[in-house]
């Protein structure tokens, strides 16, 4: 498996980035000001993260997602390891990631990939999304904050 930058000709993977982000408008958004890494294998992308520069010194990952056919294998792992060493590379002394506090499966995998939670945005995703987000039988509400320092 490679994992590199989506190229500027490329069409970003959207069937793929809105199975972490249910908005295709936040994903556009994100996309324009943030930067596409794609996992490819055999020549399919299998996997995508976006990193969104912040603040100085702080990136955010928007968006982590892998196939469904290739879940547990690994990729989200690497993608994550891959997405450390890139913003390292380019400076940044912290990386951010947010997920809904029904998604109980992303935050045990942050934390155990070394991220932290530093907080919790209430009613985020009533905010910022027209229709209701269920997970693991739960209303997607808030977004949990996690972090690490690099």
């Amino acid at each position: 498996m490679d994992i590199r930058k989506l190229n500027m000709d490329e069409e970003p993977p959207m069937d793929l980035l809105l199975l972490a982000d249910p908005s295709r408008i936040l994903v556009e958004e994100y996309l324009q000001r943030g930067e596409c890494f794609v996992a490819e294998r055999d020549g399919q992308i299998i996997g995508v993260y976006v990193l969104l520069p912040t603040r100085p010194e702080m990136v955010e990952l928007v968006n982590i997602a892998v196939i469904g056919t290739q879940h547990g294998r690994g990729i989200g792992k690497q993608l994550i390891i891959n997405a450390i060493q890139t913003a390292k590379s380019r400076g940044y002394r912290t990386i951010e990631v947010g997920t809904g506090n029904s998604s109980i499966g992303q935050l045990a995998f942050y934390q155990k990939c070394g991220f932290r939670i530093i907080g919790i945005d209430i009613d985020f995703f009533i905010r910022h999304y027209s229709e209701e987000i269920f997970e693991n039988g739960i209303q997607c509400k808030d977004m949990v904050r996690l972090s690490q320092d690099l």
